[in-house]
């Protein structure tokens, strides 16, 4: 899942990010309103933390923004917008959720708070999320990140994690390494680097330790990695 954070304060975006890569995220950054707009123009987030006093456009304006873009490109999920801000006035919230966000949360806040708040937008619409995946063997459960295949816990990376979770949201179907830059990783990362077959390695490994070539991930030639849901 690919988080946007829209805060600049440098030192509260960065913690930020820290912790929700540490939780298994991708995660971008834009420290004002516009630069913020124009990640939304050409990638797909699955959420945006926003914060409201920007040092251009507010917040709620931004949000504002990504609902009217989300009307004209209908083919696209719209993400989930996590207001954040010092307001703490009534009015302030009720304008931030008029504006069209998904949840509100007050500064200071502790970040367990912030990353509870995101579960459970994540969790919100199941259409995009369940809180309970399963393929073949395998389960996901995205409240715990927790996950097991035949019953046996795995043990997994933050990345792996977010690995299998993709994949488990898109079974039996071809994901080429370029969709899983998108949704998995930051927008820093080389396109051309060897990060993605690295990690796809290590979730393989972890799904079929024992090498009994029941490997529910396989690699397709020229078109990228599918979990199959049948053996």
């Amino acid at each position: 899942m690919r988080i946007l954070v829209v805060e600049d304060e440098p030192d509260l975006a960065e913690g930020l990010a820290d912790g929700l890569r540490a939780d298994g995220y991708a995660v971008d950054l834009a420290g004002d309103g516009a630069s913020a707009l124009e990640l939304l123009t050409h990638t797909p987030y699955d959420l945006v933390c926003l914060d409201v006093l920007l040092p251009d456009l507010r917040g709620d304006e931004v949000c504002r923004r990504i609902r009217k873009a989300d009307a004209v490109l209908e083919a696209r999920t719209p993400p989930r917008v996590l207001m954040l801000t010092a307001l703490d006035a009534v009015g302030d919230r009720v304008r931030g959720l008029d504006s069209g966000a998904d949840d509100y949360l007050i500064k200071p806040f502790a970040y367990d708070e912030l990353a509870a708040r995101v579960r459970a937008l994540m969790r919100r619409d199941a259409s995009r999320s369940s809180a309970l995946l399963s393929c073949g063997d395998l389960e996901l459960d995205t409240t715990t990140a927790e996950a097991a295949r035949a019953g046996r816990p795995l043990r997994l990376t933050p990345k792996e994690y977010a690995l299998l979770r993709y994949f488990m949201a898109h079974p039996d179907r071809p994901v080429p390494a370029e969709e899983l830059i998108e949704h998995v990783w930051d927008a820093h990362l080389d396109p051309f680097s060897q990060v993605v077959k690295v990690a796809v390695l290590g979730l393989r490994r972890k799904l079929d330790p024992d090498g009994t070539g029941k490997q529910p991930l396989v690699t397709l030639r020229g078109l990228g990695y599918q979990l199959k849901s049948t053996s």
